[in-house]
């Protein structure tokens, strides 16, 4: 393989150290534009919109590239009449299924749908007991410094940041799996 073949994948790889490098140091996400973004993936065609805030475009060699642009809000590169609609807003009725298309009685059904429920309620019982312990860790952002943290204020801060996530996430998933349970 020559050394101008390698020349893009080196180029690729470079882009992709700079940026996780770039993520790493939480450089301000809302600084970060639709089309800096693009440009930075390698885009090569007018980004669309996936869901939410994930968008995908054509890259030089063809493929698609998909990215984020965080603290945005969700919107479309595209008129709203070609963005591609979300999978919980369905207009359209769905397409009837085949005819040799296997089925599932009712009772099985409401079995699955029983250990499915189940599932979700050890999960949230289980993220509940997670977020208590995490919220009693984070201590309304005041924990008591560790030794090692008592002389180094920065570290101090790192770890407020990690509990303060940590107690996000667990909410996230609260949330999440109580918004399930009530489909």
């Amino acid at each position: 393989m020559r050394s101008i073949d390698r020349a893009p994948a080196v180029f690729r790889c470079i882009r992709a150290l700079a940026w996780c490098l770039s993520a790493g140091l939480a450089l301000p996400a809302a600084a970060v534009t639709l089309g800096e973004k693009a440009r930075e993936s390698g885009c090569t065609s007018k980004p669309v919109v996936v869901e939410g805030t994930t968008y995908k475009c054509h890259t030089a060699s063809g493929a698609f590239s998909y990215f984020n642009v965080p603290g945005t809000e969700p919107r479309s590169a595209e008129p709203q009449t070609r963005r591609v609609p979300s999978n919980n807003t369905s207009t359209a009725a769905a397409p009837p299924s085949p005819a040799n298309f296997p089925r599932v009685d009712p009772a099985t059904q409401r079995g699955r749908d029983d250990m499915r429920r189940k599932v979700l309620g050890d999960e949230l019982t289980t993220e509940e007991k997670l977020l208590g312990e995490a919220r009693m860790a984070y201590a309304n952002g005041s924990p008591p410094p560790l030794p090692e943290e008592q002389s180094d204020a920065a570290k101090y801060q790192q770890r407020i940041a990690r509990l303060r996530q940590t107690v996000q996430l667990h909410e996230r998933n609260v949330e999440a799996l109580r918004k399930e349970l009530s489909r």
